[in-house]
């Protein structure tokens, strides 16, 4: 990365939390992120649509109800498409829209950093918790 792409880069980061910065957008994802659910429902939808059973079953301790309200709230976001056939009962298949496959493709790229920086995270804390600072 050139110096000129890491100044803009830092400039677009400090002033999108600044009072007097137009709303970058930055909340609406921050939200989303903090959800329990939400980066494993990407994840298991990035394979391709679907139906909310699987979806339901892919997801280990995920209750109906907070998988329904994860669903909703990224609908609603754009992220993903909810698809009803008309039979009894109806048969309910979710898929990534393309927002949805760019913001996946985003959480994918912070879950590799995760992956890559635990054990330096780990050893900081670690090293924070030993120098007896709180």
């Amino acid at each position: 990365m050139s110096v000129t792409n890491t100044v803009v880069r830092r400039a677009s980061l400090e002033s999108c939390g600044s009072d007097d910065h137009e709303d970058c957008g930055l909340e609406l994802i921050l939200v989303r992120l903090g959800e329990q659910w939400t980066v494993r429902v990407l994840a298991e939808l990035a394979g391709g649509p679907l139906r909310y059973r699987v979806l339901e079953r892919a997801l280990d301790g995920i209750s109906q109800r907070m998988l329904t309200l994860t669903l909703r709230r990224l609908e609603r976001d754009g992220h993903l498409l909810r698809h009803v056939e008309p039979t009894v009962p109806p048969k309910v298949t979710y898929e990534l829209t393309e927002l949805g496959h760019a913001f996946a493709a985003q959480v994918a790229t912070l879950v590799d950093w995760s992956r890559q920086h635990k054990e330096a995270i780990n050893a900081a804390q670690d090293t924070f918790d030993a120098s007896g600072r709180d």
